[in-house]
């Protein structure tokens, strides 16, 4: 199992999470599966910037993200070199430490 931390984020984890998953899950599915309800406007598509995240330790174990991702990433917002699509990095055998940014460019939270 490899375990993911989740910085605190004032709306969706305001005390942070520890999460053990399986290799080969991605980081959204990881978050959303354990109570983390990060946005994905885009169904995880890879279609949007909505789940953006910010890979603060174990980045160098996910696999590099491709040009469609590389590309939407120069849209969102405090973007910066650890920056990922969580719908895109898929979990290796590293433990990460994730922090979710405090906006999207969103208009609209998908939230109910």
């Amino acid at each position: 199992m490899t375990r993911i931390v989740f910085l605190p984020h004032e709306e969706l984890c305001p005390e942070g999470a520890v999460i053990d998953v399986e290799p080969g899950v991605t980081v959204c599915d990881a978050a959303l599966n354990n109570g983390v309800e990060i946005e994905h406007a885009c169904e995880k598509s890879c279609a949007c910037t909505t789940c953006h995240v910010i890979v603060r330790e174990g980045y160098d174990s996910l696999a590099e993200a491709d040009e469609l991702e590389d590309d939407l990433l120069d849209k969102a917002w405090g973007l910066e070199p650890e920056s990922r699509l969580s719908c895109q990095a898929v979990v290796g055998d590293k433990d990460l430490v994730v922090e979710i940014p405090r906006y999207t460019i969103n208009q609209v939270s998908e939230r109910h």
